[in-house]
Parts: structure tokens; sequence; C-alpha cells
């Protein structure tokens, strides 16, 4: 264990009680992660777990709970002991969450603490290989001759995929039909057959189908080029100056965690996500591994839930 990490775990144990019954960890950590196993969050999750037991000397795992927008997997973490023993990875679909739902059974604010994020990740617009857009400004150019007639494909209503393609006409000023799909694997079966113009989703999702030249990544969508990614443009460099979404994955405690484990795991995936193994990892997945301060992942996440209210507001999207 790196020296900085002991020097830390010895200030926050009570004097005279440094036996094993006292150190962070003291027995498993489970991270809840609202997603279904196999994809990029559940996926990175496990590869903090499995880092953090050989940094903390203790056994860290993943426990999956999907469905409802995170509801339950939020309530499973506000609702254990606030000792560290139990985690959540919250996401850019927790700030979403809070404008979508009618009202959530939380507040990601106030019931939970920041500890830092994990990773960073655009989402990538591309179309059928044999599609006459080159470029994510030729399907600019094709929307405003004819607006409303070109469809877009997305995953289910109020994803951020589904809100990147609302933020995306609003930038742009153009209109088209956004056409929600029950899963990725129908967004680009969708448009392998030539039944979207476009489609979005994260670049994991559809590297196979680049690669094979299935089909034409045509934009990245955060506002400098992905490290994961570095040929395909920003939509800002094809012309739409204010766009910009990146997605991010972080690590929460519940509300009372004592500040001390707060550091102590700061401090560990500060080292972690510096690692070249894990940065390689995660990069594959197309997820630009960065740790944070509490403050900073927090400030994002009060900025996160202020961008996608607004989109939710101005695409009239039913409150779920």
């Amino acid at each position: 264990m790196p020296l900085a990490l002991l020097v830390l775990l010895a200030l926050v144990l009570p004097q005279g009680q440094a036996g094993a019954e006292t150190k962070y960890p003291g027995k498993a950590v489970r991270i809840v992660v609202p997603f279904a196993a196999g994809g990029v969050a559940d996926i990175t999750a496990r590869v903090i777990a499995e880092r953090l037991g050989v940094k903390l000397g203790g056994r860290f795992y993943v426990e999956n709970q999907p469905g409802a927008g995170g509801i339950a997997a939020a309530r499973t973490v506000i609702s254990s002991p606030p000792d560290g023993h139990t985690l959540a990875l919250l996401s850019n679909g927790t700030a979403i969450s809070v404008s979508l739902f009618g009202k959530l059974p939380y507040d990601p604010l106030k019931d939970f603490v920041p500890v830092s994020s994990l990773g960073f990740f655009d989402f990538v617009f591309a179309a059928n290989a044999d599609s006459p857009f080159k470029t994510l400004a030729d399907f600019i150019a094709a929307a405003k001759a004819k607006p409303g007639s070109l469809n877009v494909g997305t995953i289910n209503v109020g994803s951020t995929q589904n809100l990147s393609a609302e933020l995306f006409k609003t930038a742009a000023g153009i209109d088209f039909v956004i056409i929600p799909h029950r899963g990725t694997p129908e967004v680009l079966v969708s448009t392998m057959q030539g039944n979207l113009a476009l489609m979005i989703d994260s670049y994991s999702a559809m590297k196979g189908n680049l690669a094979d030249g299935k089909i034409r990544a045509l934009a990245s969508t955060g506002p400098i080029r992905s490290e994961s990614a570095p040929d395909i443009a920003t939509v800002q460099e094809s012309g739409v100056a204010d766009y910009d979404v990146v997605s991010w994955n972080a690590l929460f405690a519940p509300a009372g965690t004592p500040p001390e484990i707060v550091k102590i795991l700061n401090l560990a995936l500060q080292e972690i996500l510096a690692e070249p193994d894990v940065r390689r990892r995660l990069l594959e997945l197309g997820i630009e591994a960065r740790a944070s301060t509490p403050e900073e992942i927090s400030a994002r996440l009060k900025s996160d839930i202020e961008k996608w209210r607004k989109v939710i507001e101005k695409a009239g999207i039913q409150k779920q």
C-alpha cells in the first residue's frame, strides 16, 4: 500500500485501536451500479473495484441493480449505513433523472456525498456506410433544406443519447425526426439497413461496426476530439459552436459518510486512475479515466442537472 494511504489510514484510526476491526475497509465494500452487467458503466466499476481492493487491502465488488432510472440502486445506497461499505456509481443519467421523473424518492445533491469522478466519454454521430452524408455538415445542410424529413435513431426517450439528439436540434437550428429504439442493437440494425439518416450512441457500442466499415462516424459530441477516437471530428468542428455533450461516471457515498473515509477513497482513486494499465483498459471502452476532487464532481452534477432540465423542457418530454 502506498505510503500516503498508510499515513492517512493511521490518522483516521482512534489511538490504541489500530486493530483490523477499525481499519477501512473493515468488511467487503459493494459498489451499486444502476445498469446491467456488461455495459460500459459496469465494466468501469469492476475495473475500479478490483484496483481498490488491491490498493486498500479489502474486497470491493459490484452489485448490479438496473432499471427505473437508477431509483432502485439509489434507494439501496442511501438506506445503507454511511460507513463507506456501500458506494454508488452515479452518472450523467442521475442528472437527467432529476427532471425526467416527476418526483424522485431521493435528492442526489443531499442524499449522497461525492467521492470522485471515474471517467468521461463522448457519444458519436454515425451514418450508414453507403450514406451520402460524408460529414455532419452534410447532414445539417440536408436537414435545413428539407426540415423534418430525416430520421435520427437513439435508444429510449430520456436517455443521454436521446437528449443529445434533442440538444443537437436546437444547437444546429435544424429539425429532424428522432426515432427511439429499445436498445443499441436495434439502432445499429436500423442504421445499417438504411432506415436512419443518423444515429447517436457511445463509441464503445459502435466500435466493432465502425471497424468493419458497416457504419461511418461523422462527429463526436465533446468539445475536443476524444482520446479514444482522435480521427473523429467534433460537432463543434462541424459548425455547431455551442454543442457539448460529455457523459461521465463517478463514485458517491451515502450522506453522512465520514470525511476521512471519503478522503481515503479519493486518494486511492487519484492513484488508480493515473495507472497506465487502468487508463488503457478504460480507453478501450472509449472512456478517458480521470479522477476529480469531491467538489469538482459535485459541481458537474449540479451543472448537468440544470443543462438537461432545459433540454427536457424545450423538447416537451413528459415526466415519467
